[in-house]
């Protein structure tokens, strides 16, 4: 292998590392983010005292943007486990 040929390999594999790198750093911080809204929507949901058409909009507008975030409107919402 040539100096150039080595040059372009370390180059490569640098860029695929920094590439995964900054791609797990994002998931990280879109995990983050849906623990926070989960938390956030909880509050809406079950502690709240005065429930009515502002919470409703308020977890629309949470689950709009989990949406954008994960491509999953209904991520946050409690999924129903059937035994057996």
């Amino acid at each position: 292998m040539t100096k150039a040929e080595n040059r372009a390999a370390a180059k490569a594999y640098h860029q695929e590392k920094r590439r995964k790198r900054d791609e797990e750093a994002r998931a990280a911080n879109i995990a983050a983010d849906l623990a926070e809204l989960d938390r956030l929507r909880n509050y809406l949901i079950f502690k709240r005292r005065a429930h009515g058409a502002d919470g409703e909009k308020l977890r629309s507008a949470i689950d709009d943007y989990v949406e954008q975030l994960t491509g999953d409107r209904t991520a946050l919402h409690a999924k129903n486990h059937s035994i057996g």
